[in-house]
Protein backbone atom coordinates (compact mmCIF):
# COMPACT_ATOMS: atom_id res chain seq x y z
CA UNK A 1 0.00 0.00 0.00
CA UNK A 2 1.24 3.54 0.77
CA UNK A 3 4.32 3.65 3.04
CA UNK A 4 3.76 5.36 6.38
CA UNK A 5 -0.04 5.28 6.16
CA UNK A 6 -2.07 3.53 8.81
CA UNK A 7 -3.52 0.34 7.22
CA UNK A 8 -6.85 0.91 8.97
CA UNK A 9 -7.14 4.46 7.62
CA UNK A 10 -6.20 3.15 4.19
CA UNK A 11 -9.03 0.58 4.35
CA UNK A 12 -11.49 3.33 5.36
CA UNK A 13 -10.36 5.58 2.49
CA UNK A 14 -10.69 2.70 0.01
CA UNK A 15 -14.18 1.92 1.29
CA UNK A 16 -15.24 5.58 0.80
CA UNK A 17 -14.00 5.39 -2.81
CA UNK A 18 -15.94 2.17 -3.44
CA UNK A 19 -12.90 -0.08 -3.47
CA UNK A 20 -13.13 -3.42 -1.71
CA UNK A 21 -10.09 -5.61 -1.13
CA UNK A 22 -10.09 -9.23 -0.06
CA UNK A 23 -7.05 -11.46 0.56
CA UNK A 24 -7.00 -14.76 -1.34
CA UNK A 25 -5.29 -17.73 0.30
CA UNK A 26 -3.26 -18.95 -2.66
CA UNK A 27 -0.49 -21.54 -2.54
CA UNK A 28 0.69 -20.89 -6.12
CA UNK A 29 -0.20 -18.80 -9.16
CA UNK A 30 0.57 -19.82 -12.73
CA UNK A 31 0.14 -17.49 -15.71
CA UNK A 32 0.34 -19.37 -19.03
CA UNK A 33 1.22 -17.72 -22.32
CA UNK A 34 1.59 -19.49 -25.68
CA UNK A 35 5.34 -20.05 -25.23
CA UNK A 36 6.02 -19.89 -21.48
CA UNK A 37 4.51 -19.78 -18.04
CA UNK A 38 5.12 -17.41 -15.15
CA UNK A 39 5.03 -19.21 -11.82
CA UNK A 40 4.67 -17.73 -8.32
CA UNK A 41 5.27 -20.02 -5.32
CA UNK A 42 3.70 -18.90 -1.99
CA UNK A 43 2.40 -15.57 -3.36
CA UNK A 44 0.36 -12.94 -1.58
CA UNK A 45 -2.82 -12.46 -3.64
CA UNK A 46 -5.47 -9.79 -3.17
CA UNK A 47 -8.77 -9.51 -5.03
CA UNK A 48 -9.73 -5.88 -5.57
CA UNK A 49 -13.26 -4.87 -6.58
CA UNK A 50 -13.46 -1.32 -7.87
CA UNK A 51 -16.78 -0.15 -9.28
CA UNK A 52 -17.82 -3.68 -10.22
CA UNK A 53 -14.57 -4.65 -11.92
CA UNK A 54 -12.47 -7.33 -10.24
CA UNK A 55 -8.70 -7.36 -10.50
CA UNK A 56 -6.09 -9.49 -8.78
CA UNK A 57 -2.80 -8.29 -7.35
CA UNK A 58 0.02 -10.82 -7.05
CA UNK A 59 3.01 -10.18 -4.83
CA UNK A 60 5.88 -12.65 -5.00
CA UNK A 61 8.92 -13.69 -6.96
CA UNK A 62 8.07 -14.71 -10.54
CA UNK A 63 9.83 -17.68 -12.12
CA UNK A 64 9.62 -17.92 -15.91
CA UNK A 65 9.57 -21.38 -17.45
CA UNK A 66 9.66 -22.04 -21.19
CA UNK A 67 7.62 -24.84 -22.66
CA UNK A 68 9.59 -27.73 -24.13
CA UNK A 69 8.00 -28.20 -27.55
CA UNK A 70 10.19 -31.15 -28.54
CA UNK A 71 8.40 -34.46 -27.94
CA UNK A 72 10.22 -37.11 -25.90
CA UNK A 73 10.76 -39.96 -28.37
CA UNK A 74 11.84 -43.35 -27.08
CA UNK A 75 13.71 -46.01 -29.07
CA UNK A 76 10.68 -48.29 -28.72
CA UNK A 77 8.45 -45.66 -30.34
CA UNK A 78 10.86 -45.27 -33.24
CA UNK A 79 11.11 -49.04 -33.71
CA UNK A 80 7.30 -49.42 -33.62
CA UNK A 81 6.73 -46.70 -36.23
CA UNK A 82 9.56 -47.99 -38.45
CA UNK A 83 8.13 -51.51 -38.34
CA UNK A 84 4.51 -50.47 -38.92
CA UNK A 85 5.33 -48.03 -41.73
CA UNK A 86 8.10 -50.20 -43.22
CA UNK A 87 10.67 -47.38 -43.24
CA UNK A 88 14.05 -46.53 -41.75
CA UNK A 89 14.48 -45.52 -38.13
CA UNK A 90 15.59 -42.03 -39.21
CA UNK A 91 12.41 -41.53 -41.25
CA UNK A 92 10.33 -42.85 -38.35
CA UNK A 93 11.97 -40.47 -35.88
CA UNK A 94 11.41 -37.50 -38.19
CA UNK A 95 7.75 -38.47 -38.70
CA UNK A 96 7.19 -38.75 -34.93
CA UNK A 97 8.80 -35.34 -34.41
CA UNK A 98 6.61 -33.82 -37.17
CA UNK A 99 3.53 -35.40 -35.56
CA UNK A 100 4.44 -33.95 -32.12
CA UNK A 101 4.88 -37.41 -30.62
CA UNK A 102 1.64 -38.91 -32.01
CA UNK A 103 2.68 -42.39 -33.19
CA UNK A 104 -0.53 -43.16 -35.08
CA UNK A 105 -0.32 -39.91 -37.02
CA UNK A 106 3.36 -40.57 -37.83
CA UNK A 107 2.54 -44.06 -39.16
CA UNK A 108 -0.34 -42.75 -41.27
CA UNK A 109 1.83 -40.00 -42.79
CA UNK A 110 4.56 -42.48 -43.68
CA UNK A 111 2.10 -44.95 -45.22
CA UNK A 112 0.24 -42.29 -47.19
Amino acid sequence: MIPGMNPRKMQQAMKRMGIQQQDVEATEVIIRTPDKEIYFDSPQVAKVNMMGQETFQIIGTPIERSFDTTPNISDDDIATVAEQANCSKEEAEQAITDANGDLAEAILKLQG
